[in-house]
């Protein structure tokens, strides 16, 4: 073991861990255990990065100008830089998550995140310079990881970040979902089917019409999702505590994003109005409204297709892929688990929109305190959107079944059929060929 301390007191460290008494505090202050996104841990190791090769660069700068570094400004030794962005690098890749141990659900605005990553940072880098974890006088977790940094710009920077990333795996795979349904669509496009209104039957109508209408509506939501970086490419980052850039050289707050860009591959860009980017969260629900209109196309589409596979539908002329037993006391039954699983997962959503409309207008003054919460929400939101997608290309549609025998047999005997005959015989002509139709079940060509 080894002692910690803060302005609060001391506390027992693991003499092994790379948390420290920071880290360890959140933990038992929050004891609900909501696990933190990787994906955001990943981003968090992104952008430290970015700040340690913007404060080399600054130094550089300052050395190759006054040629003595001026005495306020703070100096870290090349290799503990060195170290740093080594561990950066590393937490970029997920190395040291289980040293994360910070829950998704806290206070503080994030604060407990970013002295998790510090204190991960600080120590990690110790054991790479030969030191003990704790060893603060040579890599400190303030001092030295945080450098020119604040939690109120890490924290919803590296959200962005982390945010970018998956939507373009989101953009993926409604495309991959958009190729599976089109498949389908071509190969039963002029195939005839009942269409119906109110659950009622209504009209005749073709497979090609119904599955269109479903791959229209996600080329809808691939063009919204494909615009939602734009959204989110504007980020706070060198605004430190709550976007003023105090105590930050003007060259780090103007050069950081520019570093990060380069390391993500994404188009950030600098905000022009550094406080608004740090209190306002306008952005983040403006994103996670689009996903919530995907999540809605995808709950409308699968429950379609499990009311047509249903029993209760009859004479089934869709048949879902069996994809697993469906029940421990009933033999032989099936149950459709994947749209189960999608309209699921869009409630989710919807309670996720809630929460992050209410929580972004909790923003007071100067910070939003629930970036944590929101930002978890924002994460959980695309990646169920991706593993729904993946569920539907994969288990669903790669191997639906459409009946179109059944279905078009279902149409000639149905009075629906008789909607077509009204520019022939008018409405009251075809109104009576239907009553004959239902009175002697009959189909269109015997009742005519």
């Amino acid at each position: 073991m080894r002692i910690e301390k803060d302005s609060l007191g001391e506390k027992e460290i693991p003499g092994d861990a790379l948390y420290g008494i920071h880290s360890l505090r959140a933990s038992e202050n929050f004891p609900y255990k909501m696990e933190f996104h990787k994906e955001w841990y990943q981003a968090l190791g992104l952008t430290k990065l970015a700040c340690y090769r913007t404060y080399m660069s600054f130094i550089e700068a300052a050395a190759g100008r006054y040629g003595d570094i001026p005495a306020s400004v703070t100096i870290i030794g090349n290799e503990v830089l060195e170290k740093m962005q080594l561990v950066a690098s590393e937490i970029a890749t997920g190395k040291y998550f289980d040293q994360f141990i910070v829950p998704a659900l806290q206070g503080g605005a994030g604060t407990s995140i970013n002295m998790n990553i510090n204190e991960i940072i600080a120590n990690a880098a110790l054991l790479e310079l030969g030191s003990p974890p704790g060893n603060h006088a040579l890599v400190d977790p303030i001092e030295h990881a945080n450098i020119y940094q604040s939690t109120n710009d890490i924290v919803p920077t590296s959200l962005r970040v982390a945010a970018m990333k998956l939507l373009l795996l989101l953009e993926e795979e409604i495309n991959g979902l958009r190729s599976s349904i089109e498949r389908t669509e071509t190969l039963h496009r002029s195939h005839l089917r009942i269409a119906y209104t109110q659950m009622q039957q209504a009209v005749p109508s073709s497979w090609g019409m119904l599955l269109g209408g479903y791959n229209e509506a996600l080329s809808r939501d691939w063009w919204r999702v494909s615009k939602c970086l734009e959204r989110l490419k504007t980020v706070n980052l060198g605004g430190s505590a709550a976007g003023t850039g105090i105590a930050v050289p003007r060259y780090f707050i103007m050069e950081v994003v520019r570093e990060l860009q380069r390391l993500t591959g994404l188009p950030l860009s600098r905000s022009e109005n550094l406080p608004d980017a740090t209190v306002n969260q306008d952005s983040l629900v403006e994103v996670h409204a689009i996903l919530k209109a995907c999540a809605v196309n995808l709950e409308k589409m699968v429950s379609d297709l499990r009311l047509l596979s249903s029993d209760v539908a009859g004479n089934r002329e869709i048949i879902l892929p069996g994809v697993q037993v469906g029940s421990s006391a009933m033999p032989g039954k099936i149950n459709p688990v994947i749209p189960e699983f999608v309209i699921s997962a869009s409630h989710r959503i919807y309670a996720n929109d809630q929460l992050i409309t209410s929580l972004s207008a909790q923003g007071c003054l100067d910070l939003n305190a629930y970036i944590p919460l929101i930002g978890h929400s924002l994460l959980e939101s695309i990646k169920l959107l991706i593993a729904a997608c993946q569920a539907l290309r994969s288990r669903l549609f790669n191997a639906i079944e459409i009946n179109s025998t059944v279905s078009q047999n279902n149409l000639f005997t149905s009075p629906a059929i008789t909607t077509a005959l009204v520019p022939y015989i008018g409405y009251n002509k075809s109104a009576g060929l239907a009553a004959v139709m239902k009175e002697n079940d009959l189909d269109i060509f015997a009742a005519n």
